[in-house]
C-alpha cells in the first residue's frame, strides 16, 4: 500500500510539472493533432466555411500538380548545403584561434564573433537587405568606388539573391557554432597534443589524428544542430526576399507558411489551411528522413580515438 508521504511527493512532483506539460500539450502537442487532421481537409481559415473532407487530395496536389514546391526542396538543399559547407569550417577556424592560450583578448573576440547570435534574424536580414540594396546599398557604393565595377549589380536578383541569403545566415551563425566547437576543444587533454609534440607532430597530423578524432561526438551534435537549422530557416528570407524572384529563394517551410499566413497584401496565394498543412506535414519528413540518413552515417563520429 502506498503510504501518504509517497502520495504527497508524487503530486508534488506533478504539481511543479504541470506548467510545462500544459505548455507542451498546448503549444507542440495540440498544434501537431490539428495539422494532422486539417491535412485530409479543403479549409481557407476562419470565416470560408465549413472544412471540407477531400481525403487525400492535397497529397495527390504536392506530388503531381505544385512544382513550386518541388522547386522549393531543391531551394532548400541548395541553401542548406551551402550554409553547412560555409559556416562550420568557419566556426572551427574561429574557435582553433580563440582557444590558443597565447592569444590575447580572447574573450573580446569571442563576443564580436558570437554578438550576430543575439541579434533577431529579421532584423539581420533587414541590415543585409539594405548592404545589397541594388540601387542605394552600401556594397554596390563601395565597390563602384574602389572602379572594380562599373554599374550597380542587383545582388538580389533570381540569379544572386540565393548567394546573399547564404552570406547572411553564414555572418549571423558563425558564433553559435564557434561556442560549440570551443566547448569540445577544452574538452581534449593537453597531454594528448604534448605527447605528439614529443612525437614530432605537425599541426595538420595533429588536427586530422588527434582533434577531429576526439571531436567526433561532438561534431556530430552540432552537424545534426546544423542540419535541422538550416532546413528550417525561412525568417532572413522572407524579410529579404520573400521566397521571389520567380521563386528562386523559396523554401519548403516558408511556402508552407504563405498558405496560413500571406507573406504580403499583395501574395498571389490565398490562404489555405489544408493544403499549408500537407505541405508542412510532408517538408517535416523530408527533414525526418535527411536526419535519420545523416544518423545513420554518422555513427562513426561517435567513437573517441
Amino acid at each position: 500500500m502506498i503510504s501518504k508521504n509517497k502520495i504527497k511527493q508524487k503530486g508534488q512532483i506533478y504539481l511543479m510539472l504541470s506548467p510545462n506539460l500544459i505548455l507542451f500539450f498546448t503549444l507542440s502537442v495540440y498544434p501537431i493533432i490539428w495539422v494532422i487532421r486539417f491535412m485530409f481537409y479543403q479549409y481557407g481559415g476562419p470565416g470560408t466555411g465549413e472544412p471540407i473532407f477531400i481525403g487525400l487530395d492535397n497529397f495527390r496536389r504536392i506530388f503531381t500538380k505544385d512544382p513550386i514546391f518541388w522547386k522549393s526542396v531543391i531551394n532548400t538543399l541548395v541553401y542548406a548545403g551551402g550554409k553547412i559547407l560555409l559556416v562550420l569550417p568557419l566556426a572551427f577556424f574561429a574557435a582553433m584561434m580563440l582557444t590558443k592560450k597565447n592569444l590575447k583578448g580572447v574573450g573580446a573576440f569571442r563576443a564580436i564573433l558570437f554578438m550576430p547570435t543575439i541579434l533577431s534574424s529579421a532584423v539581420m536580414a533587414l541590415v543585409f537587405y539594405l548592404l545589397f540594396n541594388a540601387y542605394n546599398g552600401e556594397i554596390n557604393k563601395y565597390l563602384m568606388t574602389l572602379n572594380i565595377i562599373d554599374q550597380p549589380i542587383n545582388w538580389l536578383s533570381a540569379k544572386n539573391a540565393m548567394k546573399v541569403i547564404v552570406i547572411t545566415s553564414v555572418w549571423g551563425g558563425i558564433g553559435n557554432y564557434m561556442i560549440y566547437f570551443i566547448a569540445g576543444l577544452q574538452g581534449i587533454s593537453n597531454e594528448v597534443y604534448e605527447s605528439a609534440d614529443i612525437e614530432g607532430a605537425n599541426f595538420t597530423q595533429k588536427l586530422f589524428c588527434i582533434t577531429i578524432p576526439m571531436l567526433g561526438p561532438v561534431l556530430k551534435m552540432i552537424m545534426m544542430i546544423a542540419i535541422v537549422t538550416a532546413f528550417q530557416d525561412m525568417s532572413s528570407i522572407m524579410v529579404m526576399t520573400e521566397g521571389g524572384p520567380i521563386n528562386s529563394t523559396m523554401v519548403m517551410f516558408l511556402y508552407a507558411y504563405q498558405f496560413f499566413f500571406p507573406i504580403s497584401p499583395g501574395s498571389l496565394v490565398s490562404t489555405q489551411f489544408g493544403y499549408g498543412a500537407s505541405v508542412s506535414f510532408v517538408s517535416a519528413c523530408i527533414v525526418g528522413i535527411i536526419t535519420i540518413a545523416f544518423l545513420r552515417f554518422s555513427r562513426k563520429l561517435d567513437e573517441i580515438y
